[in-house]
C-alpha cells in the first residue's frame, strides 16, 4: 500500500510540473500571454468619387464606307489596285471595255452637228420669209410655217446636245474611280469578265474610310435619359469613352459620344448611340464586335476595395471582414466594376471602415482570431 501511495504522489508532482513548464513556455519575458493567432494582413476600404459604367455590346463601322459598282455593260480590262491598298479620292479603280460608248459618243456628236446646222437654215429662212412677208411676196402662213420649223430645229439642238451629254456620261463611266480616300477590298470581279451593269449596278469593290471608326450601340431609354442629364450637368466626361475587343486586340481604345438617334424604338425600347474611335493605323476594322463601357451615373461615396481580396464560392462573391475581437467573419458582398485596374467597387456588403482580409484567403476561416497587420 505504501508503494501505491508514493506512485500516486509521484505522478502528481510530474503533472504539476509539466503544468508549470507549460505555463511559463506560454508568457513571454513581459509576463504576458503570447497571441497564438495567424498574422494576416487587412485593409480600409477606401470611399472616392466614382464614375459608374455599364457595358454594352456592338460592332464597328468604318466612317464611311461606299461600293464601287459598274453602271455599264462590257468586259472588265484593268483593275488598277493592289487588294487591300489604301486609294487616293478621285484614283482609278477599274476600266471596262469602251470602244462602243465612243461610238455612240461620236454618233451623238455628229446628230448635234446636223440639228445645228438645220436649226441655222431654219433661222436664216424664217428672217427672210418675214421680209418677203413685207412686200406681200409671201402669206402670213408662210411665214407661220417657218417660225415652227425654226422652232422645231431649235428643240432638235437640245434633244441632240442632251444625247452628247448623255453618251460622255456613259463613256465616263468606263472609268470608275474612287469617291474617297480608303482601302479597297479585293474586288467581285476578275479582269476579262463581262459585266452587266447596263440594267442594275454591279458592285466591284468597297472602299472603307476607316481612320475612324464608330461603335454602334443600343442604350435603353432610361440611361439614355441618364445620359442626357449628365451632359448638361457636365457630371460624366463622355470624350474618353473605353472601348474594348476580343483577345486579339488587347488594347483598349478611347472614344468620344458623337451621335444620339433622333427617335426610340418602340419594340425594343431602345435608343442608337454612336461612338467615334481613332484609328490610325487601321487595327481596327469595319463589322468588329466591340463592348462600349458606356458611363451612365456617378457616385460620390462608392466603396472600393482590393479586387484580389474578394473570394468566390456557391453562394457567390465573399470578404473576410476582421471585427473588433480580431476574429474572422465571413460576409457575402455584391460588387460593382473595376476601377483603375485594381479596385472593385462594394454595392452591398461591406462598410466604410471596416477591416477586410486582403490576402491568404485560403488560410482562414469564419471564427478563426487572428492578427491583423493593416497595410495600406
Amino acid at each position: 500500500m505504501k508503494s501505491i501511495h508514493l506512485s500516486i504522489e509521484l505522478a502528481v508532482l510530474m503533472s504539476a510540473a509539466s503544468s508549470f513548464l507549460v505555463s511559463c513556455s506560454d508568457h513571454n519575458s513581459t509576463g504576458r500571454i503570447k497571441d497564438s493567432g495567424l498574422s494576416v494582413n487587412v485593409s480600409i476600404p477606401v470611399v472616392d468619387s466614382v464614375v459608374i459604367h455599364k457595358s454594352y455590346p456592338g460592332y464597328l463601322g468604318a466612317d464611311q464606307s461606299i461600293d464601287i459598282v459598274a453602271r455599264v455593260n462590257g468586259n472588265l480590262i484593268d483593275k488598277c489596285f493592289g487588294d487591300g491598298d489604301i486609294v487616293r479620292k478621285g484614283e482609278v479603280l477599274f476600266r471596262i471595255e469602251d470602244s462602243q460608248y465612243r461610238d455612240q459618243l461620236r454618233q451623238a456628236q455628229a446628230q448635234l452637228a446636223t440639228a445645228i446646222a438645220v436649226g441655222e437654215y431654219a433661222a436664216r429662212h424664217y428672217s427672210a420669209m418675214k421680209k418677203a412677208l413685207a412686200s406681200d411676196a409671201v402669206s402670213q402662213m408662210d411665214v407661220i410655217q417657218s417660225e415652227s420649223a425654226m422652232n422645231e430645229a431649235k428643240a432638235a439642238i437640245e434633244s441632240a446636245r442632251a444625247a452628247v451629254s448623255t453618251a460622255r456620261t456613259t463613256l465616263g463611266y468606263c472609268t470608275i474611280t474612287s469617291p474617297i480616300e480608303g482601302r479597297a477590298a479585293a474586288p467581285s470581279y476578275s479582269v476579262g469578265e463581262y459585266l452587266s451593269g447596263g440594267g442594275a449596278p454591279v458592285r466591284l469593290t468597297t472602299v472603307y474610310d476607316d481612320r475612324k471608326v464608330k461603335a454602334n450601340i443600343s442604350v435603353e431609354d432610361a440611361r439614355y435619359l441618364e445620359i442626357i442629364s449628365n451632359l448638361r450637368d457636365m457630371s460624366v466626361d463622355y470624350d474618353s469613352i473605353p472601348v474594348t475587343f476580343n483577345d486579339k486586340v488587347n488594347s483598349v481604345f478611347y472614344g468620344r459620344l458623337c451621335y444620339v438617334a433622333p427617335n426610340i424604338l418602340t419594340n425594343t425600347g431602345t435608343i442608337g448611340v454612336q461612338i467615334e474611335i481613332n484609328n490610325p493605323d487601321g487595327v481596327l476594322k469595319d463589322g468588329m464586335y466591340a463592348v462600349v463601357d458606356m458611363p451612365v451615373s456617378s457616385d460620390p461615396q462608392a466603396i472600393l476595395v482590393r479586387d484580389t481580396s474578394i473570394g468566390s464560392d456557391q453562394l457567390g462573391k465573399y470578404m473576410y471582414i476582421v471585427n473588433d475581437s480580431d476574429r474572422i467573419e465571413y460576409h457575402t458582398v455584391e460588387t460593382g466594376e473595376l476601377v483603375n485596374d485594381s479596385m472593385r467597387i462594394i454595392t452591398k456588403g461591406i462598410r466604410p471602415g471596416q477591416r477586410y482580409v486582403t490576402e491568404a484567403l485560403l488560410k482562414v476561416r469564419p471564427g478563426m482570431t487572428v492578427r491583423p497587420n493593416i497595410v495600406r
